[in-house]
């Protein structure tokens, strides 16, 4: 290894010196594995919120947040949500490359015949309060999944990780639409395999079994979009929360409800549900657009502009510019009267105003993927509380993906982060009697 591979870091109190090897990525930039640090001069590194550590190798998905660039195994976003079904992507995700046409057939038959549910969960959902949140009950669902397909979980063989992954994807949306039918004292509706994935959902959704229902082809075409978008995004909370919880050998189906339960946080699944009601504060309000844009920076206003920026994405978040034009293509269906049209109106106006001010534009403050997402979901008929459930439907490729990765690395081993302590020295016990 040549000096140009490596970086010395100097111990100035003691003079002792190591060499750290640089890492250099396929794309993106070059890490520096420190593995030997704590072992060469007794540091560790201190990164809040590990936004400048790599907790792992990963080839599934490249995200370059200063140029607006979100790559699946390669494949720009835009090109995948142009032309890709999100079944397509799942095969990508899953095996790293786009399947040939005998292989797609192969694998949404696959997924098509295992959406069916044990049909003993029908009673395990009768556990929850009808009022429960659907994002509680995926939670324990999903959890409880080890329970009723218990067969092939040694997660050491990569075929028994194929069938819980093929497993997962296909009952996700069943487990989604289940939520939300309990939660509404409507029947429970069992998957046809006769639909496309997003047609089956919208089916298990919406239908009744007294009448006949048919999914509008502009509502598959645009939740397909909108899976294909949030079916994985690196190493996010979520993410990083699957990889850590399954590190220690769990169950997929534990890990994955970890997972759930980390997406559900308002910072992270739950940020659409909070920009439509901004939007319809704005809406309901006497003041204009321009009052909120000023509040947003105003240093003493608690109030903040739901769906700018991002953690990651420095310039504009690519997803965002391709859902905007399938919002305006779904309200255009709608008709200018549409009950949605005036939540469209001031994003769009919020829009104009923050790229035309200097004060967001040097915060970087676009929009992001979140600001149309909400808009697009509730004109499907799709309620406020799904809007995450939906989130996790659509990740659950991502993070199956990302676990069965991780697993299969010869590097893996249990997650275990290290802290800056900074409690009380050591200190003796003192009886109680004499506190």
């Amino acid at each position: 290894m040549s000096k140009k591979d490596t970086v010395t870091v100097t111990d100035n109190a003691t003079g002792k010196q190591v060499e750290l090897p640089i890492l250099r990525p396929s794309n993106g930039s070059p890490t520096i594995d420190i593995s030997q640090l704590h072992k060469e001069l007794g540091y560790f590194t201190f990164d809040p919120g590990f936004v400048a550590t790599a907790s792992c190798r990963s080839s599934i998905t490249y995200l370059d947040g200063d140029k607006g660039i979100l790559e699946y195994r390669g494949y720009p976003i835009e090109q995948l949500a142009e032309s890709s079904t999100f079944t397509e992507v799942c095969y990508l995700l899953l095996h790293g490359e786009l399947p040939n046409k005998d292989d797609l057939s192969k694998f949404d038959h696959t997924i098509t015949t295992h959406t069916m549910l044990h049909e003993a969960m029908k009673r395990f959902y009768s556990g929850f309060r009808r009022d429960a949140h659907p994002m509680s009950t995926m939670v324990g669902v999903v959890g409880a999944l080890s329970s009723f397909y218990h067969h092939g979980e040694d997660i050491h063989d990569p075929e028994h990780r194929k069938i819980t992954a093929h497993r997962l994807i296909a009952k996700m949306p069943t487990i989604a639409a289940w939520s939300y039918r309990y939660a509404n004292g409507q029947p429970m509706v069992y998957p046809k395999n006769s639909l496309d994935y997003s047609s089956n959902f919208l089916h298990m959704m919406f239908s009744m079994p007294t009448e006949e229902y048919t999914p509008d082809p502009l509502y598959v075409k645009a939740l397909d979009l909108l899976l294909i978008l949030h079916a994985d995004h690196e190493q996010n909370a979520s993410t990083s929360t699957v990889r850590l919880a399954g590190s220690s050998g769990a169950n997929p189906f534990a890990a994955l409800s970890a997972g759930i339960a980390s997406l559900w946080g308002p910072a992270h699944g739950g940020a659409n549900e909070a920009v439509i009601r901004m939007l319809q504060d704005i809406v309901d309000s006497d003041n204009d657009v321009a009052h909120y844009v000023a509040r947003a920076k105003d240093k003493s206003d608690r109030f903040r502009l739901m769906g700018f920026g991002h953690r990651v994405y420095k310039n504009f978040d690519p997803r965002a510019v391709i859902i905007r034009k399938t919002c305006m293509d779904l309200l255009a269906k709608l008709g200018p009267d549409n009950e949605y049209q005036a939540l469209f109106d001031t994003a769009h106006e919020l829009e104009k105003i923050a790229l035309a001010d200097d004060y967001f534009v040097k915060r970087n403050l676009y929009p992001n993927v979140d600001f149309y997402s909400g808009i697009i979901l509730l004109a499907m008929g799709i309620p406020l509380n799904m809007f995450t459930v939906i989130f996790a439907m659509a990740r659950t490729v991502g993070w199956i993906s990302q676990w069965n990765e991780m697993i299969a690395d010869d590097d893996f081993r249990i997650g275990r982060p290290r802290q800056l302590y900074t409690g009380a020295n050591t200190r003796d016990y003192v009886d109680i009697e004499n506190r």
